[in-house]
């Protein structure tokens, strides 16, 4: 399993916020290039977010499925790239102090082929995109504190 951790200069609940809202995904996920839907209820338990990730023109439709959520310390997801496979990704948000949020990625390969090629290189390359992934998600949620 690949984890990647950040301490993000804002309180959890505004980073848990950007979790939160589905249409933001592409702009902090590398690798999602567009969000096509969220279902309402996101990040309800059972409730999707429809995107597309990798390159045009041979990026793939599928959508990632809430399986925990626990506002704002804690959300795990199914984030489906079928037919490559399946990601279980853990995001856990803990406080540190008052003005800050020590955010942590944990992503496995859950199934399909992906799952078959899991070994060093994979760990490395899950660790350096899910390190870019938390400075975008840094920048959206430290962003979002200076506006309000």
């Amino acid at each position: 399993m690949a984890t990647v951790e950040k301490v993000i200069e804002a309180p959890p609940q505004q980073v848990f916020d950007v979790l939160a809202d589905g249409w933001t995904y592409s702009d902090w996920v590398v690798g999602t290039t567009h969000v096509r839907d969220v279902d309402d209820d996101w990040p309800r338990v059972g409730s999707q977010l429809h995107h597309r990730a990798g390159p045009w023109p041979v990026s793939l439709q599928d959508a990632s499925t809430v399986l925990h959520s626990e506002p704002p310390h804690r959300l795990v997801l199914r984030a489906g790239l079928w037919p490559a496979g399946e990601a279980i990704v853990t995001f856990t948000l803990e406080p540190v102090g008052e003005h800050a949020t020590r955010v942590r990625i944990g992503e496995d390969f859950a199934a399909g082929p992906l799952r078959w090629v899991r070994n060093k290189l994979n760990d490395l390359v899950l660790h350096l995109r899910n390190r870019e992934t938390l400075n975008r998600l840094s920048d959206i949620a430290t962003r979002q504190k200076t506006q309000r």
